[in-house]
């Protein structure tokens, strides 16, 4: 072996795990990054959902005047779940009790039919409807995110990397049963 060529192979070899290290370093970074945009999606559409919400109960409240204590509870679900700040999964603790109380909100309007004819409410219905629909395909879209940094997280070699530089797991952003993470629908 040349005696020139010795340097160079002992900065080689130190070179590439220094190389390796950064570039899975990089790749826990940019997978933490991606769940955090998706995070900032799911909670643009759950926005989009709150300020629906008044609108909604106002139209359902010029119609019925009965129903003050569920429209009393809808908003202050709602009220809750909008200024829930907290992890994914305590949110989504939130949310469920905001779904729970929309149920009871289009039970409500079910019951009146001239309610359920006014084109004001079908259009703010119809917009709901879109809306947990996104809702669902954020979720969806952020819970793949946070499986794929998760599992990055666990597998071998890169926990090491993870434990060595203090990378959390994210949670996941769960409804609480499979009837109440499927879109609010409503028969008109």
């Amino acid at each position: 072996m040349n005696p020139n060529l010795l340097p160079l192979l002992v900065l080689v070899l130190l070179l590439l795990p220094l190389i390796w290290l950064t570039g899975l370093y990089n790749l826990l970074v940019k997978l933490r990054n991606q769940c955090r945009e998706a995070w900032s999606n799911v909670d643009t559409e759950l926005k989009r959902r709150y300020d629906l919400i008044p609108n909604l109960v106002a139209t359902v409240k010029g119609y019925t005047k009965h129903e003050h204590d569920t429209l009393e509870k809808v908003i202050h679900a709602r009220n809750v779940a909008a200024a829930s700040t907290g992890s994914p999964s305590s949110q989504a603790k939130d949310e469920n009790v905001l779904i729970s109380m929309l149920r009871q909100l289009y039970a409500v309007a079910e019951r009146y039919p001239v309610l359920k004819a006014d084109q004001h409410y079908l259009q703010l219905q119809s917009e709901l409807v879109n809306t947990e629909d996104r809702i669902q395909a954020a979720r969806r879209f952020y819970n793949g995110n946070v499986r794929d940094f998760n599992t990055r997280l666990e597998v071998f070699p890169s926990n090491l990397v993870a434990g060595m530089f203090r990378f959390d797991r994210e949670d996941y952003f769960e409804i609480e049963t499979a009837a109440e993470s499927s879109a609010t629908r409503i028969s008109i």
